[in-house]
């Protein structure tokens, strides 16, 4: 089971990419990430609030269809937490290729 705070961490970079290129909206955010990570509406408000509340996206209400739709837009903090990411996840992906490679000399023996 993956720890709460890393899937947590996880997922706030993955909304963040999904409205790297251009705005977008709740519900285009789910179906964008479906085919890399579920995700359900509840989950993502609650995270799009956060990301907001720390200045990595805003927020703007446009008509679409005679109802107010919230798109959400990524500003440079937000990029920057990309980046930041990015970073962080080559020395991941170091520790884990340690720990599988301990994993494969054990099985080999």
């Amino acid at each position: 089971m993956l720890d709460v705070q890393l899937k947590r961490g996880l997922l706030e970079v993955c909304v963040l990419s999904a409205i790297k290129y251009e705005p977008s909206y709740g519900y285009q955010i789910v179906k964008d990430m479906k085919p890399y990570v579920e995700i359900t509406e509840s989950t993502l408000y609650p995270i799009l609030r956060r990301l907001e509340a720390a200045q990595y996206l805003t927020v703007q209400s446009a008509e679409h269809n005679g109802r107010l739709r919230k798109y959400y837009h990524i500003t440079d903090l937000g990029r920057e937490k990309i980046r930041s990411f990015s970073e962080e996840w080559k020395e991941i992906l170091a520790i884990y290729q340690f720990v599988v490679r301990e994993e494969r000399s054990n099985d080999q023996t």
